[in-house]
């Protein structure tokens, strides 16, 4: 999504910018101390940091320590034009906005600089809410660009944007609320583990919007869902001519998590070049967009998530243990539903009502034999299973496939895992048989990936 251009001439009336300007940063770029001095009056009880300059060689020094949110520039400096400095910080891959002045009214340059990228172009002398005015027009777009590009993502992902919270009040429930409101407090990395469809990202979410980050962005990606080739150009961005059909330059999922957090889901499934370059982006804070020359610093808070044994992927040697390291600061575990299976009840209204309201059809009671099914039943695709019987059940008034658990015998009691590992062999093959080998179809219906059930499928010989 391409930014409007403004070329601001006139005298307008400032308006704050929405969200705030309080966690902003900013560098000046201008070699006369006066209009340095004035910018930094006007700036410094507003934004977080702001610092100047007097030269675009200074300039370069700071972006390669720390981010700013915006660049006033001027283009009359000694040696090298702004205008000529900003096209070269594109071609590098930094997409921080910029604010062009200049004390000549040039047309020429300013059809340059907004083609170079530049977000305004204002005119010497102008006044103090003409400044004011432009910024918050950079802000506001850059915040609603970020905004749009994240609820695409939570469109694309089916995230449920009214979950903030895990539903329940079991006891194996209590550890984990208790976790994630201690680890909001710290900038900790996190890496959540447990089953698929326990709600990792639910997790992940509540860490965030508890934090002091809840005012920028979560922004969420499935490592195995986007295809190897293009990870490192949707993570960290790429530049113009990178690789073929890279047309322009494009901000990564970094970017936009700016400020607040990036949630790695099913991080195991990132290809090991691509673990290399994460493992620094942790250690130095800093990303290379593809094609770049340079390194941006990026504040950007990283918790990851997989349904895979790490430490078994170590050993095998398709996980850098060093990345494991670095990622497992704090591990945070999401038990099964069968090991929370009090919170079934809770779960299963708490579903009842969201779905009635998101399909249009009228809640219904959940009777006491129905929710007695529920209880004594595994639950093997986990929460995300439990969502989809009951969207299920709204639509058709019966959950075909739910019935109770079947006891463990004398032999298989030893060994309560392999049991469990043989009931959700059992059910997913029989969900799999009911799609007629439809493995898209089946994931569906069972609440899982269909990466996870070809995993499944492949272990079981099928």
């Amino acid at each position: 999504m391409t930014a409007a251009k403004h070329i601001h001439t006139e005298d307008e009336p400032f308006v704050e910018a929405f969200g705030g300007w309080q966690e902003r940063s900013i560098l000046i770029v201008d070699d006369e101390p006066g209009m340095r001095s004035f910018l930094q009056r006007t700036l410094v009880g507003r934004c977080s940091r702001v610092e100047a300059v007097e030269s675009v060689e200074d300039a370069s020094v700071l972006l390669g320590l720390r981010h700013f949110d915006l660049i006033i520039l001027d283009n009359s400096l000694p040696g090298k034009a702004g205008v000529d400095w900003l096209q070269e910080i594109r071609e590098l891959g930094l997409h921080n906005d910029v604010v062009l002045i200049t004390a000549f009214a040039d047309l020429e340059i300013a059809i340059r600089a907004l083609r170079a990228g530049a977000a305004d172009f204002l005119l010497k002398p102008f006044r103090v809410n003409q400044i004011l005015s432009a910024i918050g027009r950079c802000f506001d777009r850059t915040h609603l660009r970020r905004e749009n590009f994240v609820l695409r993502r939570e469109l694309d992902y089916h995230v449920d944007l009214g979950v903030d919270g895990l539903v329940g009040q079991s006891e194996a429930l209590q550890p984990i609320r208790a976790a994630i409101k201690r680890l909001a407090t710290v900038p900790s990395t996190v890496l959540i583990t447990g089953e698929s469809g326990t709600g990792k990202e639910i997790a992940a979410r509540a860490m965030h919007y508890l934090s002091s980050r809840s005012g920028n962005h979560f922004v969420p990606v499935n490592c195995g869902a986007v295809a190897p080739d293009i990870i490192e150009s949707e993570l960290f961005g790429h530049v113009k001519g990178a690789f073929s059909g890279a047309a322009s330059s494009r901000e990564g999922l970094f970017f936009y998590a700016q400020g607040g957090t990036l949630f790695l889901d099913e991080v195991a499934e990132l290809p090991l070049a691509l673990q290399v370059k994460l493992l620094r982006v942790l250690e130095e804070r800093k990303i290379r967009p593809v094609g770049a020359e340079r390194e941006i610093p990026v504040d950007v808070r990283v918790i990851a998530a997989t349904n895979r044994n790490v430490e078994e992927a170590v050993r095998e040697g398709r996980f850098r243990q060093d990345l494991y390291y670095r990622l497992n600061v704090v591990q945070l575990h999401m038990p099964p539903l069968r090991k929370r299976i009090d919170d079934v009840p809770a779960l299963a209204s708490y579903f009842v009502r969201q779905l009635s309201q998101q399909l249009g059809v009228p809640p219904q009671e959940l009777d006491s034999t129905l929710l007695a099914s529920m209880t004594s039943y595994n639950w093997p695709g986990n929460v995300r299973e439990l969502r989809n019987a009951i969207e299920r059940w709204l639509i058709l008034g019966s959950i075909p496939h739910l019935a109770p658990a079947k006891p463990s015998t004398q032999s298989d009691a030893h060994n309560g895992d392999e049991s469990l590992d043989a009931i959700e062999k059992q059910h997913m093959l029989k969900i799999l048989t009911e799609t007629g080998g439809n493995k898209t179809e089946a994931a569906r219906r069972l609440g899982v990936s269909r990466k996870t059930l070809e995993r499944k499928c492949a272990e079981w010989g099928v």
